[in-house]
């Protein structure tokens, strides 16, 4: 399997395995995350998305539940997806120039400015080229079949980041291109980068959620919901290039993620089971 370590610049988390085929298709961390504390997980998950869904239904209309647990899985999808090679490599790769002060981090701003804007655009062509299909498609919103579609999935790939099934799980196995950083100024990495992340699917993304959320955006037929989607996905993809603000080394922040590589895992497949049990849940009350 794949694993990540320090590099001995201290400045990467790198593949052990360099081409891209070696990056996985399913994110399995058996070392720290027993058997047993994987059965635990996914029946916990299972029983808070159903009392979530069983408390929330009391209250007039399940659509607006429904949307706010889509939403905030969107949302932790885009924030776990820091958790893969180009996660990594975005947060080492666009560090400030030189030693920290105002004026470093004031060179640096138009560089996440641009990446901001390189997701936002990304959000634009990925959810609108999907919301239009959706609607060429006859796909008008929320119904009780998309709903348990999007349950039954989601409980699928729950179990598969959980390591009990294996479902097909088809990516560009690829990651942003680092050799740009030799050829183009930062500000313009910052921008190539935000906006090959933010189309999701030049880049090799470790979570699942991003297939519930291009179902989401293709069923609601309507393109400013399936661009919002994205929108909400990519916000969670750029938020953690901030922690460049901080007076931190890039090694410590490299070394924090990869020591909760496994629990990140594990919680990718807690909220797929969860949400997808709430909205069974909701589908059949």
């Amino acid at each position: 399997m794949t694993t990540l370590a320090p590099s001995e610049g201290g400045e990467a988390l790198v593949l052990a395995r360099t081409t891209v085929e070696g990056i996985p298709d399913c994110v399995v961390f058996p070392h720290e995350q027993s058997r047993g504390m994987r059965v635990a997980t996914l029946l916990a998950s299972a029983a808070l998305g159903v009392g979530v869904a069983a408390i929330g239904s009391r209250h007039p209309g399940a659509e607006p539940l429904g949307i706010g647990l889509l939403l905030g899985l969107t949302f932790m999808g885009g924030l776990l997806s820091t958790w893969s090679p180009c996660g990594y490599s975005s947060l080492c790769l666009l560090r400030p120039s030189g030693n920290y002060s105002p004026r470093s981090l004031l060179r640096y701003t138009p560089t996440v400015l641009l990446h901001g804007l390189g997701y936002a655009a990304g959000a634009v062509v990925l959810g609108g080229a999907l919301g239009f299909a959706g609607s060429m498609a006859g796909f008008a919103g929320a119904s009780l079949a998309a709903a348990i579609g999007l349950g039954l999935v989601a409980l699928l790939y729950g179990a598969h980041q959980l390591g009990f099934v294996k479902v097909p799980y088809p990516q560009r196995r690829a990651q942003v291109p680092h050799d740009a950083r030799q050829r183009f100024p930062k500000w313009f990495i910052g921008g190539l980068y935000g906006f090959s992340l933010g189309l999701n699917y030049l880049t090799y993304v470790q979570t699942p959620i991003l297939y519930l959320v291009t179902a989401a955006a293709v069923l609601s037929g309507y393109v400013v919901t399936a661009i919002a989607l994205f929108a909400v996905f990519n916000a969670g993809r750029f938020l953690p290039i901030l922690v460049n603000y901080l007076p931190v080394r890039d090694i410590d922040v490299q070394n924090w993620l990869a020591r909760r590589q496994e629990g990140a895992a594990l919680l990718d497949g807690a909220l797929l089971v969860a949400f997808g049990a709430a909205l069974l849940t909701l589908a059949t009350l």
